[in-house]
């Protein structure tokens, strides 16, 4: 019932619009400050990640297969994402802001959120979590009062224009 409220309801698309400004906005500045800000590194971040990972009351690693990634993976390709993170984040603001593509938008937010509290770094991610699931599981109703009220139909009919092209009619 709640559920349906959420995905359906107009009062419920009006909550995501305050949800999505305020998240977009966050996300939107931390990466505009990365781009503008000058020549933005992760690699002390990602190297502090995998010499301090987060560890549990038995001092073993909790995120031990995500601090090999950063260790095998992000690291060694640190110019990656000195790219991916501040575009990744001012794209996540831009679209939450916009309304444009909001479901994605949400779940990359959440995607890049669970990455920075694996590699330890907790300040308002767990709130920014909770953001971005309630965004997520609005689904269209999330960018109703936005951009997907036009872009979710042209995709829409994009989709099913390619799916009639390759049905084959018989006569």
């Amino acid at each position: 019932m709640i559920n349906k409220w959420w995905r359906e309801s107009n009062i419920a698309a009006g909550i995501g619009v305050i949800i999505r400004l305020y998240l977009g906005w966050g996300f939107l500045t931390a990466g505009w400050g990365k781009i503008t800000g000058g020549q933005f590194d992760a690699s002390g971040f990602l190297s502090n990640a995998i010499q301090n990972p987060v560890t549990g009351p038995d001092g073993n690693a909790v995120f031990g297969a995500y601090t090999s990634f950063l260790e095998s993976f992000a690291l060694p390709n640190v110019g990656l994402f000195n790219v991916l993170v501040p575009w990744g984040e001012f794209l996540v603001g831009l679209g939450l802001i916009l309304g444009c593509l909001t479901t994605a938008a949400a779940f990359f937010a959440l995607v890049m959120n669970f990455s920075f509290i694996m590699a330890g770094a907790i300040s308002h991610n767990p709130t920014d979590i909770l953001m971005g699931f309630l965004l997520v599981t609005a689904g269209a109703n999330a960018g109703k009062f936005g951009l997907d009220r036009y872009v979710l139909p042209y995709l829409r009919k994009l989709s099913n224009k390619g799916k009639e092209d390759k049905t084959v009619k018989v006569s």
